[in-house]
């Protein structure tokens, strides 16, 4: 039976209540893109360890910069050589992907 007294550990309520959902957080940052070049999945990252060469601008995208990573959703190999074939774009050179062809 209950005692009639709030728990420490689950406080009903709470001031202001639960914090919103943060949706890219939710997941890992990753969304879905449907473009003429196909449909993608991209994913933030906020940094690497390593250099990456972006096929957008063949620029170097140093360690610890800000950047994409993304890979086709609806590649004909399947989940696993799509996602094995993903490439690393500057956030802007993905963006433009489309004007450079």
């Amino acid at each position: 039976m209950p005692s009639g007294r709030s728990s420490k550990r689950h406080p009903r309520g709470g001031v202001g209540g639960p914090p919103p959902l943060d949706l890219q957080r939710a997941l890992g940052g990753r969304s879905s893109e449907d473009a003429a070049d196909g449909a993608w999945t991209v994913q933030s990252v906020n940094g690497s360890e390593r250099t990456f060469r972006c096929p957008g601008c063949q620029q170097l995208i140093a360690p610890g910069t800000p950047h994409l990573v993304a890979w086709a959703s609806d590649g004909l190999l399947g989940a696993q050589a799509s996602l094995e074939a993903r490439r690393h774009w500057h956030r802007s050179c993905w963006a433009a992907r489309g004007r450079r062809r």
